[in-house]
């Protein structure tokens, strides 16, 4: 099998998400460390404009967004499954919106002045500035709802007096018995507030929640070895992308194999890739770019979330 090839930095949420889901797994993956903040040069050769964190390659094909990659990595190795039979769509249904409502809750709380003045106390201020920078820019545009911190710390005991009654009463030790990818989908952010000392209490003082928080967390990372970007680079120009999905194309009003398309998240980080559609299915889009440095690669994006346009 071809390795696959994570482009992340270790304190991203949503690519702990991706360790943890390799971890539950247990694949060998190769790790790429990418800046923070944009620019991203070798990130952006392969994905032709995303920039969120992170991207999977499997050498010339790359996957934007967690929801695909976890569904990639279904494909790399079908148990255990993320998808309990019986279960597909109210799993994926839950994970779609713990990684938007949930996540910017956890958001609204890290970025208050205090947290995030700790977090960045031996950062020096130009490098402190250029990263709230890069994060305004993240999400000041597109359609992620904007949550206050004052709503956030209000809702937030509601959102865990629900989870603590779900886990009392689950069959299983997960949210829906067995373990899925509605586990994965929450527990990065409930990682991502443990991170912060003045917001770990928001996730330590559930007893129900942290037992089965640590559950998740036990399935640990997978095993990883470190390459570099340039390194992946190469691996896509050398390689060929695979054959397409064998499943039926559908392609919404106005789009068809080989349309010129724009196509770009529609909740924040909404800059868009351009290239050619070759295959729209229920749960992706594929699209052909070149790149001078990394050739001709197929970027996949989910369905859902996404916006295609034609150029």
């Amino acid at each position: 099998m071809t390795d696959l090839i994570l482009h992340h930095y270790w304190t991203s949420p949503f690519a702990e998400k991706v360790h943890l889901l390799m971890g539950f797994k247990q694949l060998a993956w190769r790790s790429v460390i990418i800046p923070r903040i944009m620019p991203k040069p070798d990130l952006t050769a392969l994905t032709g404009g995303y920039r969120k964190t992170p991207v999977l390659q499997v050498g010339a094909d790359i996957y934007c967004d967690t929801a695909l990659i976890a569904r990639r990595l279904e494909q790399a190795k079908a148990t255990p499954t993320l998808y309990p039979e019986g279960q597909e769509f109210t799993c994926t249904t839950f994970a779609a919106w713990a990684d938007s409502v949930v996540f910017q809750h956890a958001v609204a709380l890290i970025f208050q002045p205090e947290v995030m003045a700790e977090r960045m106390a031996n950062i020096p201020p130009e490098q402190a500035q250029a990263f709230l920078a890069d994060r305004k820019a993240l999400f000041e545009r597109g359609s992620a709802p904007r949550i206050s911190a004052e709503q956030a710390r209000q809702h937030w005991p509601t959102l865990m007096a629900r989870l603590e009654q779900q886990l009392a009463r689950s069959e299983g030790e997960y949210l829906f018995q067995a373990p899925s990818i509605a586990d994965f989908s929450l527990v990065h952010c409930l990682w991502f507030l443990k991170s912060a000392r003045q917001t770990a209490s928001l996730v330590e003082e559930y007893p129900e929640t942290m037992a089965w928080y640590e559950r998740v967390m036990g399935f640990g990372h997978g095993t990883h070895t470190d390459l570099s970007g340039e390194e992946a680079i190469q691996i896509a120009r050398a390689a060929q992308p695979a054959a397409l999905p064998e499943e039926a194309s559908i392609y919404p009003a106005g789009l068809q194999s080989g349309s010129q398309v724009s196509v770009s998240a529609v909740d924040y980080g909404i800059e868009a890739v351009k290239g050619e559609l070759l295959f729209s299915g229920s749960e992706e889009f594929i699209v052909r770019r070149e790149d001078e440095q990394a050739g001709v690669v197929h970027v996949h994006f989910p369905c859902m979330g996404f916006k295609i346009e034609v150029l």
